[in-house]
């Protein structure tokens, strides 16, 4: 199901940035429902996912800051723009809404 994540309404190429420092895992369109995606691995087991993206701006094995942007919001797979946003810790799906600052 796709619901193991939270879609956050943008415009078409609003930044993406990474939610923490990390490493970039996997940049492609491998999966059906997520368009163009980026996975990003942090220290503790924990990956982000950041899909739909109109332009995906890293390269796997790239070392990201938080805050830096990798991607513009796109509607890759989807029938608005928006950024698509999973966390997962050793591959288990979490809320990311309780690791996520209030907006």
């Amino acid at each position: 199901p796709r619901s193991k994540g939270v879609d956050i309404e943008g415009k078409l190429g609003d930044p993406v940035v990474a939610a923490a420092p990390g490493r970039v895992i996997y940049v492609g369109s491998g999966i059906p429902g997520l368009g163009k995606f980026i996975v990003v691995r942090h220290e503790n087991g924990f990956n982000t996912v950041y899909a739909h993206n109109r332009e995906n701006l890293v390269k796997i094995d790239q070392t990201l800051a938080r805050g830096q942007k990798i991607a513009e919001i796109g509607n890759t797979d989807a029938d608005t723009p928006k950024l698509h946003f999973q966390i997962r810790k050793l591959g288990t799906p979490l809320d990311p809404i309780k690791y996520l600052p209030p907006s």
